[in-house]
């Protein structure tokens, strides 16, 4: 049934560099809106980032594939498998304390990014957890570039 909904069109590299960035743009109304009952990406868990700009200060939103690891909520920063990380990654490491809200529910977490064998073994099960597409976002954005993964701890844990 993938197939016949335009999945290889969907996972393009065109369309993952050109038209999923712009999709985005409404994904965090769309679920902040309709208090997480309604998304564009219907085949993966999302949660709306809310992280203060590196160099603007001003508060970004952003929706993200997530999973979570014990209390720790999980995000990659593939940018569709691009040659640069995206911006919400920059951001977190600049101001690691930020704010996620999943559906009605939210809080305040603190950033910091998995290392070594950590950030493999969450890597590998974003892939077999969230969708294989993780798998080819790692092989179009080169061996120059190693994909971060954030681990998000809920404030009141991480101090």
């Amino acid at each position: 049934m993938w197939w016949w909904l335009g999945g290889p069109i969907v996972l393009s590299k065109a369309a993952m560099t050109h038209v999923w960035p712009k999709i985005n743009r409404f994904e965090a109304p769309l679920i902040e809106a309709t208090r997480g009952r309604l998304k564009l990406s219907a085949n993966l868990p999302m949660v709306v980032l809310t992280s203060v700009g590196a160099r603007s200060g001003e508060h970004r939103e952003v929706p993200l594939a997530y999973f979570t690891d014990g209390d720790d909520v999980i995000l990659i920063a593939s940018n569709y498998g691009g040659t640069r990380h995206p911006a919400w990654y920059h951001n977190l490491r600049a101001h690691p304390e930020c704010q996620l809200h999943i559906g009605p529910r939210g809080g305040s977490f603190l950033a910091r990014e998995a290392v070594g064998a950590d950030r493999d073994r969450l890597y590998e099960l974003a892939t077999d957890r969230l969708s294989n597409v993780f798998a080819l976002h790692d092989r179009r954005s080169g061996e120059a570039r190693t994909i971060p993964v954030m681990r998000l701890t809920p404030l009141d844990e991480a101090r």
